[in-house]
């Protein structure tokens, strides 16, 4: 079962074809992958899934019902959230503060109700406290919430932003970039945070990065981009194994 579909994907700019007739399945419950060079159009396709772009041609479909175009806030509602390949943190709130804002999105009490401090609101936000501690423990920030969050090394910061999308309680998480400015041994440890966090979770996972070593040790299915459009899909072996792919990387044949 796919729990995400591009059918004949589209985006131009002017005249600039961005993303191009893009054909894509995400298998539900599974680590799947998006590589390609700079400007291959990776970002791009986030953004139209997300809503942050609206689509020139095609359609995605979501858990079988189409989301095309819908406004950024419906699509975190039906339970897609993202990292961005800039960190896009509150950077003058505290890392608990961070994570505990996005909680609140699934708290239910009005405003009355938070006025009033009713039984209902306190229930809920002793609820979302504990999800937040439990969020930073899980991603290992639990000893650093009261950090200012512009004050996290760069890799924390990364593990912050993915927390904080697990806030929303998503069913498809995608990962822009997880990995960027991180050495090999964090690149290693976040391999085995996102297997976790997708078993804890329940969760099916897209990721955009440029470290193979971390596409090729954690995806089950790899689709390449080169410029805009589909160059190849499979296994990590398979790709490696692609001749197209290693001259879209390397320049030469393969």
């Amino acid at each position: 079962m796919n729990i995400l579909e591009l059918k004949n994907l589209t985006k131009t700019f002017g005249g600039l074809t961005a993303v191009g007739n893009v054909d894509f399945e995400v298998p539900k419950d599974g680590i799947s992958g998006l590589i390609g060079p700079n400007g291959a159009g990776k970002t791009t396709i986030f953004n139209l899934i997300t809503g942050v772009y609206k689509v020139t041609d095609g359609k995605i479909i979501y858990k079988g019902q189409d989301i095309t175009d819908k406004e950024p806030y419906r699509v975190a509602e039906s339970g897609i959230t993202r990292t961005f390949q800039n960190i896009r943190l509150f950077k003058k709130l505290t890392v608990y503060e961070n994570v505990l804002t996005a909680c609140h999105a699934n708290a239910d009490y009005s405003l009355i109700q938070s006025v009033l401090r009713t039984s209902k609101c306190r229930k809920q936000e002793k609820e979302l406290k504990e999800k937040a501690d439990n969020l930073l423990e899980i991603m290992g920030l639990h000893d650093r919430k009261d950090l200012i969050a512009n004050n996290l090394p760069y890799g924390l910061q990364r593990r912050l932003e993915i927390a904080r999308a697990l806030a929303l309680n998503p069913e498809l998480l995608l990962l822009d970039e997880p990995a960027a400015g991180m050495n090999p041994d964090e690149t290693v440890q976040l391999m085995t945070l996102i297997a976790e966090i997708r078993d804890k979770f329940n969760l099916t996972v897209l990721i955009i990065d440029h470290h193979m070593d971390l596409i090729m040790g954690i995806c089950e299915k790899i689709m390449v981009l080169n410029f805009g459009c589909k160059l190849a899909e499979g296994t990590p072996q398979e790709i490696q194994n692609n001749p197209k792919v290693v001259e879209a990387y390397l320049g030469v044949e393969g």
